[in-house]
């Protein structure tokens, strides 16, 4: 028979391990909180879609919040003449010196590339950003966008290729998210004031409605509920599969696919901007 403390630590694990990776359902993990109906959940729940017509666009959020996790959606993005939209997801706390991690997609004139930027916010701070070029249509099929984020760093994949690391130097003094608890959120929205070349190129209302569509959610995460974590002193078993991203890193041949789309994906690099930071490069493009 297992003993008394074996027991616990059981049922503690395995609460964590049902709260966080339980088969998604958008009825059950998201609210769609405005559009006024351009937002649905369909398919008994295995699909949500985002609309945005010239009177309003539509938005997400998750019913949970967390606090360290790996947070997978597929998303199969507007298709045709998307420019001057914006399809927008993801993490963030509340407040002045919020926390967040972002994905945007922005729209572009058909036949042109969407531009994939990602943004990461600590204690309110961002202009971090880094751009990409995608190495596939993102409108043609539904593909994966992941987040993880640990204690020591948040990884951006897509479709489990790693595109992006952001390493917690607080050690240097630059501010890490890990104290506040973020929800997902998502949106679809007009931004033709700057989201294809600069605003330049117009949102086309006579394609409208746009859509974009969201199935496939999961999330190996901790769970944060009335001041708690779904997780052990913040600190899941790290033996197992379902809590390996608590303490993953890039190993070798993931860290040379990083550096391909780097080389061959990436369009804009803040830590490459002189111009813009003419005192000097923010600390953590100089740390090694």
């Amino acid at each position: 028979m297992a003993s008394p403390a074996v027991v616990i630590f059981s049922l503690v694990f395995y609460s964590f391990v049902a709260a966080s990776t339980v088969a998604a359902n958008f009825y059950g993990d998201f609210d769609i909180t405005w559009g006024d109906g351009r937002g649905q959940i369909v398919n008994n729940g295995q699909v949500l879609t985002l609309s945005l017509d010239k009177a309003s666009g539509s938005g997400f959020q998750s019913k949970n919040e967390y606090l360290f996790g790996k947070i997978d959606m597929q998303l199969k993005l507007v298709p045709g003449n998307s420019a001057g939209t914006v399809t927008a997801y993801y993490l963030s706390s509340k407040g002045s010196t919020w926390d967040e991690i972002d994905f945007e997609f922005l729209g572009n004139l058909s036949g042109d590339p969407y531009i994939l930027h990602t943004n990461v916010f600590s204690q309110g701070k961002g202009n971090r950003e880094q751009q990409f070029y995608l190495w596939f249509d993102p409108t043609a099929d539904f593909h994966t966008y992941s987040i993880l984020w640990n204690p020591q760093r948040i990884i951006f994949s897509v479709d489990g290729t790693p595109i992006r690391e952001f390493k917690n130097m607080e050690s240097k003094g630059v501010p890490f998210p890990k104290d506040q608890p973020m929800r997902i959120y998502s949106s679809l929205w007009n931004a033709d004031d700057w989201a294809t070349r600069g605003g330049l190129v117009k949102t086309d209302w006579t394609k409208a409605p746009f859509t974009a569509s969201y199935r496939n959610f999961n999330a190996d995460a901790c769970i944060w509920s009335s001041g708690s974590s779904s997780c052990p002193s913040n600190s899941p078993p790290s033996s197992t599969s379902n809590n390996a991203w608590f303490s993953q890193e890039l190993d070798s041949p993931n860290q040379e696919r990083l550096q391909w789309v780097q080389k061959n994906y990436m369009i804009y690099n803040y830590c490459a901007d002189t111009k813009r930071f003419p005192q000097g490069l923010p600390t953590e493009c100089n740390a090694a």
